[in-house]
């Protein structure tokens, strides 16, 4: 006579789901149980302060001209395609104050993030895969040194951080390139364009949008290091640890900025 017992019966439920919904779940708790131990080694001493500041610089400084390139060309061709829909309807006036708000609440914190997670994402990604395949974190961990807290704590804290500041100088970079494109079509001074652009935004505007890029740079350095400090397969797995990084840390940008824009809108009608 069979038996059922309770502790057969998550064995049994887990092996009755499709493969690829089994495989996705095992991937979200680990990445959670991941998430979980930052938290418990960022709490507690020793803090690597000095490696948090290299990894800054590495993280923030060396990905300015990437984001500030990406964020005037957003703002010169937004302006640009933006400039004749509005002329038709006799809205030209209209233009700073469309294309600041545009930028700061969702094109820029998402188009930037998105910039980030493929040039960090893939970075810590490879970087920690190829400390991982070639044994220099077992190396750590047999000389005393918790490789935890001092490659990944560091690299997360580092994203986290730097994220929003490249939001802020990202939307003023862009805001700037459709300034130069609405002086290049029309005599608009610079103190007026960008006189037009604050009187219509307001602080609701703003801190939601600086608020959820704290999320996307610690979702990049998560599942940046989750990726790089679990991979596997020896040379081909750090290619995959990179590519995975981006392309993980890429959807949960939109994902939580869909939750982000939800949260908002609810305590706007409150």
């Amino acid at each position: 006579m069979p038996q059922n017992s309770g502790k057969n019966a998550a064995p049994f439920w887990i092996s009755a789901m499709p493969a690829g919904l089994k495989d996705f779940l095992l991937e979200v708790g680990d990445t959670s149980r991941f998430a979980g131990r930052f938290f418990r080694e960022f709490l507690f001493p020793p803090y690597e302060l000095r490696e948090v500041i290299r990894q800054c610089f590495e993280i923030g400084y060396r990905s300015l001209p990437l984001v500030g390139l990406t964020a005037f060309i957003i703002g010169l061709v937004l302006t640009l395609q933006s400039r004749p829909t509005l002329v038709e309807f006799g809205a030209e006036s209209w233009l700073p104050a469309m294309v600041g708000i545009s930028i700061i609440r969702e094109i820029g914190p998402v188009i930037i993030a998105l910039i980030c997670a493929g040039k960090i994402g893939s970075r810590i990604g490879a970087e920690l895969g190829s400390m991982k395949v070639t044994e220099q974190i077992d190396a750590m961990e047999v000389s005393g040194t918790n490789p935890f807290k001092y490659i990944v704590v560091s690299r997360i804290i580092a994203t986290t951080l730097m994220i929003p500041l490249l939001v802020i100088i990202g939307d003023a970079i862009a805001l700037y390139g459709s300034f130069l494109a609405v002086k290049f079509k029309g005599e608009v001074s610079f103190t007026l364009f960008f006189h037009q652009v604050f009187h219509s935004t307001e602080f609701s505007d703003f801190i939601p949008a600086f608020i959820k890029s704290f999320f996307f740079g610690f979702a990049i350095g998560v599942i940046g290091c989750y990726k790089g400090y679990n991979s596997k397969k020896g040379t081909e797995g750090v290619g995959e640890s990179a590519n995975s990084a981006v392309v993980v840390s890429s959807l949960l940008i939109f994902i939580l900025d869909l939750i982000a824009v939800q949260i908002t809108e609810f305590f706007g009608y409150i």
